[in-house]
Formats: structure tokens, sequence, C-alpha cells
């Protein structure tokens, strides 16, 4: 469990922190700077963005503050620490990053950044984003696994480790902490990592924010959001409502967010936190994936089934959640967490009807009325032992569950029909946890953890009929994660780490809904997979502005979950043996000068099967040689970023040029077609300008500006062959902001 801390002055800055030993002992960076010659494209792209808003551009600018290369995070071992000091491979995207980057819609507007994860936005709405760590999560379908989803302290992943990032409202983040590798298994069910998001406290005036944006495709967002605070008590309300007519045929979407926060410290050594967000949804059109031959030939079309059977998704999430911070003693703080939520949603599947008439199919629509909750208690302590010795100890227990109320209903020409499936499922975890994190020494620290996890699972099947047997059952899955780790202050301006660690990955309800044969009921036969992570790595502040930070992994993966037999709207899934996920993630901060930094970040990522299985079943089965590639895992992924913000400039003119680049994604387990790489170059510019009360800004954005036509997903080992969900032509979006801070 994590809980959110309010910063000071700004989470886009470092806060005053009471330096660890080791730090104290690292002494004063190096200083130095580079220079880079300004850019002719952006000097255009700045003239014509200027000639748009020349009534605001007459107000003095404000001051442009370089980029901090040391924000603070806590995800790394649950304590307030800058992301140089975290002993793990942690990244963290700051306020300034979300603004630029688009009409805050979605997480892939701003994770493309981070090296090791892969975050990519399918252009469909009715399936979430595919987001995966380290190639954790890429085979899902939709929404969100293999990776713990955490926003305010409050888990926005189920007990069985499917997640949705949909609920995340990036108007009120001000930060977003990615944690990869070993330490991340102290999470819980999660092999691949964590990610954690922040809502923005730190407004000390009562300041209202209004937002307008617009884009290509029908592209409409706007929003509304009021900050304050003062000594006792700090308040964020957002509200947003976003509107596309998608870049596809039948792909119009609409979702309205409304996210609250109210921190209050009733006393020096007490915060209450209060949480609250609401998610409607009520329309999100499905195109579903395209064949090759289909993508080729027209990339917006929408597939005729899709229309013939209306294939959307609508959803109502609603949920509240309270933290407790309370010091009980100069060195022991205990944190507490409780939260409840309702989701509802209704899911028109493309299923033909033909195949639904069959006794055990679940129909064609699927809804559900879901209820979850979860509590928690952690208590951390801190002791000095010497002039150079320190001991920090982090124990807790989570305990969460969702029960469900599920049906199938059978779906001809989108129009709901009878009665296929009706349900009542359950899943919870019960997870104890431990971490404690010695400074034995000026410059070396160690850290070691272990988690003890349970996931049950328990379905009790009220659609008897006959040729459809009752499929109640229940399953659990047990879990013991250790976690150990060594950090070496080498220099006052290097730090170097090592890991190692043990995770594990249950599988969803969604997976263990079918058995093979076309058979209900939870399929008993499937188990978890386990994994082992280990992971060197090393952070270099080369100079004054500048750092690197390196990771190298070696994960090895037992019982890997795949898909088995996937025909009539119907996945079946089984355990396939060994997997090996080796690779290297890079990242490099600059501030070149006071007026250009730049962004770079690589992953190469080696993603196999180690030994051979059986895909599919009777006819269908096909062999999976050992060496195989992990579909929807690329190979190489890099973000690059050149940002000029020149001080002075007329209007508060700033501006950016990005380079995305997604290695090959192949589309299944056996390697028989893969979306080609593609390299893609965004422009953005920007003004700031203040007078009085007032600030304004304006940022344009161009997309995919070289317009190149490429594959934005795949649709991992989809059984009509149709693979690929293809990325927008090039597009365009524009974002105005007013913000009034009350005196």
């Amino acid at each position: 469990m994590n809980l959110p801390m309010r910063l000071s002055p700004s989470q886009n800055t470092s806060p005053t922190l009471q330096p660890s030993p080791r730090a104290r002992a690292a002494g004063t960076r190096l200083q130095g700077a580079a220079s880079a010659p300004p850019s002719s494209l952006l000097c255009g792209l700045a003239t014509s963005i200027a000639v748009a808003f020349p009534a605001l551009s007459q107000a003095q600018a404000p001051t442009q503050v370089p980029t901090q290369l040391d924000p603070v995070v806590v995800s790394a071992e649950r304590s307030r620490q800058t992301t140089f000091d975290a002993p793990a491979a942690i990244s963290a995207v700051t306020r300034e990053t979300i603004d630029n980057g688009g009409v805050q819609a979605n997480l892939s507007e701003v994770l493309n950044r981070v090296p090791g994860i892969t975050v990519l936005n399918r252009q469909n709405y009715a399936q979430d984003l595919q987001l995966s760590i380290r190639g954790f999560g890429a085979r899902s379908t939709f929404g969100i696994r293999g990776v713990r989803l955490v926003v305010d302290g409050i888990p926005a992943s189920m007990p069985d480790g499917q997640g949705q990032a949909s609920n995340v409202s990036l108007a009120s983040a001000g930060r977003i902490e990615v944690l990869r590798g070993p330490l991340a298994q102290l999470y819980g069910n999660a092999a691949g990592g964590v990610v954690q998001v922040f809502t923005d406290m730190d407004g000390t005036k009562p300041t209202t924010t209004v937002t307008g944006a617009a884009g290509s495709f029908g592209q409409k967002k706007g929003g509304i959001k009021f900050t304050g605070g003062n000594s006792t008590d700090a308040v964020s309300l957002d509200a947003s409502s976003f509107r596309t007519d998608g870049y596809r045929e039948h792909s119009t979407a609409r979702r309205d967010q409304i996210n609250g926060k109210w921190q209050h410290d009733p006393s020096a050594g007490t915060r209450v936190s209060v949480v609250v967000n609401s998610l409607y949804q009520p329309v999100s059109l499905d195109p579903l994936g395209l064949t090759r031959a289909q993508w080729q030939a027209n990339p917006q079309q929408a597939v005729a089934l899709a229309k013939t059977q209306n294939s959307r998704k609508s959803v109502l999430q609603e949920q509240i959640g309270a933290v407790l911070e309370q010091k009980l003693g100069d060195s022991t703080d205990l944190t507490a967490r409780l939260y409840f939520g309702d989701r509802e949603l209704d899911n028109a599947l493309s299923i033909p009807p033909a195949a639904q008439t069959a006794p055990t199919s679940s129909g064609g629509i699927v809804s559900f009325s879901r209820s979850y909750m979860g509590l928690g208690v952690q208590l951390s302590h801190r002791m000095k032992l010497g002039d150079a010795q320190a001991l920090r100890l982090v124990g807790g227990v989570d305990i969460d569950q969702s029960n469900e109320d599920r049906q199938g209903f059978l779906n001809t020409g989108g129009v709901q029909g009878a009665l296929k499936r009706d349900e009542r499922n359950k899943a919870s975890n019960r997870d104890v946890f431990a971490q404690a994190g010695y400074d034995f020494h000026a410059d070396w620290a160690a850290t070691v953890g272990v988690r003890a996890s349970e996931v049950r699972f328990r379905s009790a099947d009220n659609f008897i009929a006959p040729g459809n047997p009752d499929d109640s059952g229940s399953l659990s899955f047990r879990a013991t994660s250790p976690v150990l780790g060594v950090s070496w202050r080498a220099a006052p301006t290097l730090n170097v780490y090592v890991n190692a660690g043990k995770g594990f990955e249950t599988p969803t309800f969604t997976e263990l809904s079918y058995r093979p044969g076309g058979l209900t009921g939870l399929n008993t036969a499937l188990k978890a997979s386990t994994s082992r992570h280990a992971e060197l790595g090393a952070k270099w502040k080369l100079a004054d502005g500048h750092r690197v930070d390196a990771a190298l992994f070696d994960i090895t993966t037992r019982d890997e979950i795949v898909v088995d037999t996937n025909a009539g709207g119907r996945s079946t899934f089984k355990n396939a043996g060994r997997t090996e996920r080796r690779g290297i993630e890079l990242a490099y901060a600059g501030q070149l000068t006071q007026e250009w930094r730049t962004t770079l970040s690589l992953t190469a990522l080696r993603a196999r099967f180690a030994d051979a299985f059986i895909s599919g079943s009777g006819a269908a089965a096909v062999p999976v040689a050992a060496g195989s590639r992990l579909a929807g895992t690329p190979e190489r992924s890099a973000f690059a970023e050149l940002a000029w913000a020149p001080k002075g400039a007329w209007g508060g003119f700033n501006s950016g040029l990005e380079l995305v680049h997604t290695g090959k994604l192949f589309v299944n387990d056996v390697n028989s077609d893969a979306a080609p790489a593609a390299t893609v170059v965004n422009l953005r510019a920007g003004f700031a300008q203040a007078t009085g009360p007032w600030k304004f800004s304006q940022l344009l954005r161009i997309d995919n500006a070289a317009d190149k036509g490429y594959a934005g997903s795949v649709i991992v080992n989809d059984a009509n062959q149709r693979f690929f969900e293809p990325a927008p032509s090039r597009n365009w979006m524009a974002v105005l902001t007013a913000k009034y801070e009350w005196q």
C-alpha cells in the first residue's frame, strides 16, 4: 500500500527533505553545461502559432523554470526520496509534462517517455489502453493486467489483477510514478510494475482553471478545476467532459469525469484525505481490429460485423476513499486507507448470432454490476543507529475484494435478447508485507522485503439449463514474494544498485471464466504464473542539469498464461511453460542551456518463449517453437524530445519536437505476422502569459506530423485474424487554458 503525500512548495520541484546519512555524505553536484543550436523548424512553428494569438501575446510572460531532474517519489521504499536516491528503476512524470502532452484524455500522452513501459493508444475507448511493463500485460485484449495501478493511495486494479486506466483524471494529476523491477513485487498481484498517480494538492491560494480543447476527428474537451489551501486544509476539484468522433468508423466515444480530493490537517501529526471520483462513459463504439488486407485497403474502416452487431461499451464508475496519516512519535507513522466503489458496465460484443445459440454460450452482450472495497494499514518506523547508519521499517496488511453480479444476453443486431448467463462472482486478496531499508555505511544501503499474498475466486452459477450444467466453483492462489537489494553511492554523483526478487501473477476472472471444449465455469487447471527478477542499475549526474539512468534486467517466468483456444467470441487460457525477458533501459535528461533541454529514453527488450508448447486444440492446434517472441512486445522502443523555451520570448513562447519509436509487434504466439516498426514525429508550440491574477496558456500539437501510416497496436491472438488497430494519420489539437488566482 502506498499513500499520497502533500509536497511543498511544488510537486514539480524537489521539496526540502531531511537527508539520509548516505545523502549527507554525498556532497555537492558537479557543475557544467552544454549548448545547442536553435531549430529553424521550431522557429517556423513559433511564427505560425504567434499569429493565432496576437492579443494575448502582448502580456508579460512568466518566468520559465527549468525542469527538475530529481522529483520526489514514494513508491520504491514507501517513503519520500528523490528518484536519484531511490534504489530501483523508477521514473516520475511531472505536471509540466502532463500539460504539454495534449488534451489530457489518455495516459499514453505522457507515459511514452518512460523507459521500460509501452503504452499503446488503441484509438478504441471501448477497450482502454494497452499498457505493459517489461513485457508484462502485453497480451491483454482489454483493460490493463500484469501492472498494478494505484490512484491517490487507492488501488485501481481489482484483486484479480485487472485494472482500468480510464478513471485516471490527468487534469488533476500532479505527478505519475512508474516503478519497475523487483521492488514492484512488494505491491502484490502484478509482475510487471506499478503505476501510481497523485493528485496535485500544492495550491495555496484559491485558483480556478478553465480549459477548452479541440482537435482532429471531432475531439473536444472542456474542463474546470478549483484548487486552494491553507495551513490546515487543501482542496482539489476537477470536472471534465471529453468527446471524439474517432479516427475510424464506428468509434465515437464520450467520457465525463469528476475527481475531488480534500486534505485536512487537524493537528501537526495528523492528516486525513478524502478522495472521490466518478467516471461516466455512456458511449464507446468498438470498430474492432482489421485484417492486414483491410488495414492496407482502408485503415479508417470498421469491420461490418461491428456495425451490424453494434459493438459498444458503456460504463459508470463511482468511488470514495479515505486515507489517514498519523504520527505516533518522532520516528513512527501509521497510515490507513478505506475505500468503496461501484462499477456498472454494459458491453455489446461482435459475436455473430449463430455462434450464440449453443447451450453453453454466454451470449453477445455482457452486463455486470460490481461493488468493490478495501482497507489497509501500514506502520513505518525510522531508527538512527549512528552517524552513518539508519534503519527504516515498513509493514502492513492489505485486504481488498470485489463482488460482481454478471449476466450475459443474446445480441441480435445490437438489441439485447434472452438471458444466457447469470452468475455471482467474488474475488478477494489478503496480503501481509514487510520491508526494511538499512543504511549500514555512509555509501552502502540494503533493502529487504517480503509479501505473502492469497487471492481467492468464487463463482456461483444461477443459469442452469439443459446442456448447460451448474458451473459453480472456487479457486485460490497463494504466493510469497521476497525481495533483496543493495545500493552503493559510488560517488557523490553516481548511485549503483542491484535487486533480486520473486513475483506472481494470477489469472483474471475473465481468463478463468471458460474451460476448453466449450464449457463454462472456473478453469481450475489454470495456474498462476511465477517470476524471478534480477536488476542492475545506475544513476549518474554527469553535470548540473544532466543525468543518465540505466538498468539491466533479467526475468524468468514459469507457467506463463497464454491463449489456448479462441472461437465464437470465447477465449480459454493455459499455462505455457517458461518465458525469458532480458533487456536494458536507458534514460537521459539534460538542461542543455537555460533555454534548451532534452529528454531521451531507450528500451531494448528480448522477450521469448523458452519452452515449446501447443497453442489451441484439435484441428486448430499449432506448435509454438521455443525462441518465439512474446506477441505485443516491441523489441525496441524509444522517445526523444527537444524543448525550447527562450527567456523573455514574445508571449511566453515555448516549443518542442518529439520522436516516438515503437518496434515490430508480433500479433500472435506463432509469430505468423507483425505490425512493422514505426517512428512518429510530433510537434508542439505554446504560449504563456500573466496579467494580474490571470494566467493564460495556449498549446498546439501536431501529432504524426509526417503523416505515417502504421498500426498503433495489435490485438494479440485474435481468432479472426483481425490483429491490427490502425493509428491516426496526421492530426492536430489545440488547448486553451485560463487560470484565475483569487486574491
